[in-house]
């Protein structure tokens, strides 16, 4: 058990049967608590279905629930498939369909979302305990209570998470029991967590960061809080309150926490270590960050979800000249090989074959591709693998899509997306699959999505053509498709596409002039070309 997330869980376990594993809202939740808690869940899932199902989806929040459901999940020994119940109904559907999901086990905040689904069709077996939902139940029975995690063979796949998809649907990253094993050992070298270490919990259950919050606190004995949106407005004192120690969260919340006077000096000085990830990370931002927290060492974490969670680190030293405005992303973990691709596609100056070398190619760019023990095996569906993986000397590489430069003394630099992707607070969106959803607009000829750089962050802007469809109309059937966080800000209609020299619609310019709407005062469009914006 000890290569699975179960049992990193029962390591803390050990470490701290009586100590709190969770805290929310000023409950906590000891170890042997939550443990059995789950152990009474995936006993009660296992024994309502007709054998292990392949794949459970855990329906369920970030409230006081929702972490049974995911233990329960990873307990019971079949696939978890996180899904996050504020999203659009038909999005959830793909994902329940795309992972062969056969059961379900839901937290107290899905019932809305489960009601959703049975009225669109879904007829899985469901374990909700407070019971009144729509789906068929499976019973808490607790004379079928588990008394261990079931095993798990290191090739078994632990859990799939969902990111965004050019073809307009979302595809679905099955991650193995032997990646998350290859992860935690680093992490355990690298790192010194302790019981008495109190970390944040500021991702969705449905964003891998959330399983470092989740396992690096749980293998350790220590506790994790959630941190509710509230909190951002007075974070000082949340920190203080709840006695947080690990912060992880995207660089986003610096600028959220800056705005509400959150980081003045020594206003966190209980935090021993800040981890950020998901976005850019600024030298500004960085500096503000530990000036507020002068007692932590910050990182910069990189990592797409197909080579599990992080798989790049940079600690940031305060004094230290650093000639680059963006934080690097490090060095690639060890046991990876890395290469680099020139934007025709070869290889850009070799390739490094594991981290714990220097690439002689100091000052090289192109599209960073990396391979190792942290790759997942490919898409759930293999028509999503096209393109996006390569082979080179026996071994499999993943293009991450990012331009990355090889410094001197910081390992890598992130220079931007090399694709059709952004960032949109720490969500990774293919452009594409905003492009089709807006084209299922009735009344739109064609669209295309870009990312306006915003405060540290990005805000996506739509041009669409055909009707001049109203900018409410248009965020409402977004938001049946798509993740609340990824719609659309800004709408603009055009009476065609601008295109390049090559004939291709020309989305550098299209760029450009939403940066220029944005600045531009409401009412004073051009012609042809309405500002429009849904908030």
């Amino acid at each position: 058990m000890d290569g699975t997330l179960s049992g990193r869980f029962l390591r803390g376990l050990a470490l701290a049967p009586e100590r709190p594993a969770l805290r929310i809202d000023g409950a906590a939740v000891a170890y042997r608590e939550l443990h059995e808690r789950a152990l009474l869940l995936a006993g009660s899932l296992l024994a309502g279905f007709p054998g292990r199902p392949p794949a459970v989806g855990v329906l369920a929040g970030k409230g006081p629930t929702a972490y049974a459901a995911l233990l329960a999940g990873l307990h019971s020994g079949a696939v978890v498939v996180p899904l996050q119940p504020a999203f659009p109904v038909a999005r959830t559907r793909q994902m329940i369909e795309a992972a062969g999901v056969g059961a379900l086990i839901a937290d107290d905040d899905a019932l809305p979302a489960l009601t959703a689904l049975h009225e669109n069709g879904v007829r899985l077996p469901t374990l909700f305990a407070p019971g009144g939902q729509p789906m068929p139940v499976i019973p808490v029975d607790p004379d079928s209570t588990l008394k261990a995690p079931m095993p798990a063979r290191p090739a078994d796949v632990a859990h799939v998470l969902f990111t965004s998809g050019s073809t307009g649907r979302p595809k679905g990253v099955p991650v193995t029991h032997a990646n998350t094993a290859h992860y935690f050992a680093l992490l355990d070298e690298r790192y010194d967590f302790g019981p008495r270490d109190v970390f944040s919990q500021t991702f969705d259950l449905n964003f891998d960061c959330a399983i470092f919050d989740l396992f690096c606190a749980w293998g350790a004995g220590a506790t994790v809080v959630p941190v509710p949106a509230r909190a951002y407005a007075h974070l000082p004192e949340f920190v203080a309150e709840q006695g947080l120690t690990v912060w992880f969260s995207t660089p986003s919340a610096i600028t959220l926490v800056r705005r509400t006077g959150g980081l003045a000096p020594g206003a966190l000085p209980s935090l021993r270590r800040s981890f950020f990830a998901g976005e850019a990370l600024s030298r500004r931002d960085a500096e503000d960050w530990m000036a507020a927290a002068p007692g932590t060492v910050l990182e910069n974490l990189y990592g797409p979800t197909e080579l599990t969670i992080t798989v790049s680190a940079h600690r940031w030293r305060p004094g230290r000249e650093h000639p680059h405005d963006m934080v690097p992303i490090g060095d690639v973990h060890r046991g990876h090989r890395v290469l680099l691709l020139a934007d025709d596609g070869s290889p850009s100056g070799g390739d490094s074959p594991s981290t714990d070398e220097r690439s002689p190619n100091v000052g090289e760019e192109g599209e960073l591709c990396i391979a190792g023990p942290q790759l997942t095996p490919g898409y759930l569906d293999p028509a999503d693998d096209a393109g996006r993986f390569l082979e080179r000397d026996g071994q499999r590489f993943y293009r991450t899509g990012d331009r990355v430069r090889r410094t001197e003394r910081d390992g890598w630099l992130y220079l931007g997306r090399q694709d059709a992707q952004a960032q949109v607070h720490g969500v990774r969106v293919e452009l594409a699959e905003v492009d089709a959803a807006v084209r299922a607009c009735p009344g739109v000829e064609d669209a295309v999505t870009v990312a306006v750089p915003v405060d540290g962050t990005a805000e996506l802007a739509v041009f669409h053509t055909g009707a001049p469809v109203p900018p409410a109309r248009l965020a409402r059937h977004l938001r049946e498709l798509l993740p609340a966080a990824v719609v659309p800000r800004a709408y603009h209609h055009l009476d065609a596409l601008p295109l390049n020299t090559n004939r291709k619609t020309d989305r550098r310019e299209l760029t450009s002039r939403a940066e220029a709407l944005r600045r531009r005062p409401a009412g004073s469009a051009s012609r042809g070309e309405g500002r429009q914006e849904a908030q």
